[in-house]
């Protein structure tokens, strides 16, 4: 696999910045990374985690959410062991419906926060914000990517489109605006100037066909401050993300992934993560290293009214006190948990089952976006 190229010069992309203004305006022609600015690892230390309390039907039906909720209550108190959770509340009805629930769990309400932010859905991994960091300067930085509900899917998609900026009208911090439609699930960071994705997603025409695979990968390197772009193929069979890499390949540490392998060579999902598989075997970082290629089960399928849903270890999530991983009920979810258990030695590994979660379509890092600290 070739890494992509990023482009050195100031003037390719047009840059809109604001802090505590509802429009943008043009501002000087750096890039966040002539700013010095990049997007740490996930196991960067956290400030807070953020998250958009589900209230419409839009993932989960009003019979299933309460099906769900548990899990997902479990999550955010397993979240607020370490760090801050901010929960975008729709309105002041939601707020208290997100309050109740926290207190009958147990939860330190002094480690919630709960900003008003009208939303659509619930997964903020793809319509929160991107925040870089300047580790010289101490600045941190959002990045108001467009988000357009995977290829405009599932409308509306209006208020989720804005919660960047009202997120950081909430921090305090400035933002900048690429123009284009980017999802964080889309893309996987070493910390040490590596991203990875997949060309099923960033290369659909149903995100920005205006661009070809060498633009995308400077939107890349010049807003997510990296130097190197690698790509895998495709995603797993019920992912409507049109293959968010977050289901299929994780970094674990700066030279080390975890990627998912279906063992079952009748299952849909085999044939393309030996793919993905087989490209990352081919891949080296930066220093001319070959990747560190760890391999994961793929659990049973899970299936919702024939429907396959998009099941996966993968789709762990890493926060200050544990790395919070979607169990499915079944044989390999303790496989799952030991192998994780072996690349996170610094805290501890915690299943929670997912299940009535991912009926929605997702699971716990498609919930979540990290805020990092400086």
């Amino acid at each position: 696999m070739k890494a992509g190229c990023c482009i050195k010069h100031t003037t390719f992309l047009p840059i809109f910045v604001a802090a505590q203004h509802e429009t943008a305006t043009m501002s000087n022609q750096l890039t966040p990374k002539q700013r010095g600015f990049l997007f740490p690892a996930e196991w960067h230390p956290h400030r807070a985690t953020w998250l958009s309390f589900p209230h419409t039907e839009a993932s989960w039906t009003y019979d299933r959410q309460p099906k769900m909720l548990p899990a997902y209550v479990e999550f955010i108190k397993t979240i607020s062991e370490g760090e801050k959770v901010c929960i975008n509340a729709h309105n002041e009805l939601v707020k208290q419906t997100i309050q109740l629930h926290l207190l009958n769990a147990g939860v330190d309400m002094n480690r919630i926060e709960l900003p008003l932010h009208a939303t659509n859905d619930s997964w903020c991994r793809d319509h929160g914000p991107g925040i870089v960091i300047n580790p010289e300067t101490k600045e941190r930085l959002i990045l108001n990517w467009g988000y357009n509900a995977w290829g405009g899917k599932y409308p509306p998609f209006n208020n989720d489109d804005l919660i960047p900026v009202a997120i950081a009208h909430y921090l305090g911090l400035e933002y900048v605006t690429p123009g284009i439609i980017m999802e964080g699930g889309s893309v996987e960071f070493n910390g040490k100037g590596t991203v990875m994705t997949s060309r099923a997603c960033l290369l659909n025409e149903n995100r920005n066909p205006h661009l070809h695979q060498g633009q995308i990968e400077q939107y890349l390197c010049e807003y997510y401050g990296v130097d190197q772009v690698l790509w895998v193929g495709d995603g797993i069979v019920g992912d409507d993300t049109d293959g968010h890499i977050d289901d299929t390949v994780r970094f674990v540490n700066e030279d080390t992934v975890v990627t998912v392998v279906e063992e079952n060579k009748a299952d849909a999902n085999y044939a393309v993560l030996q793919e993905n598989l087989h490209e990352l075997k081919q891949m080296r970082l930066l220093n001319g290293k070959q990747l560190n290629i760890i391999e994961l089960p793929m659990p049973t399928p899970v299936y919702s009214d024939e429907l396959r849903l998009p099941a996966s270890y993968a789709n762990f999530y890493i926060s200050n006190a544990a790395v919070i991983v979607p169990t499915f009920r079944c044989a390999n979810d303790q496989r799952a948990l030991d192998i994780l258990s072996q690349c996170f030695r610094d805290r501890k590994v915690v299943g929670i089952d997912s299940t009535e979660i991912v009926w929605g379509l997702g699971s716990f890092h498609c919930l979540s976006q990290q805020e990092p600290l400086l």
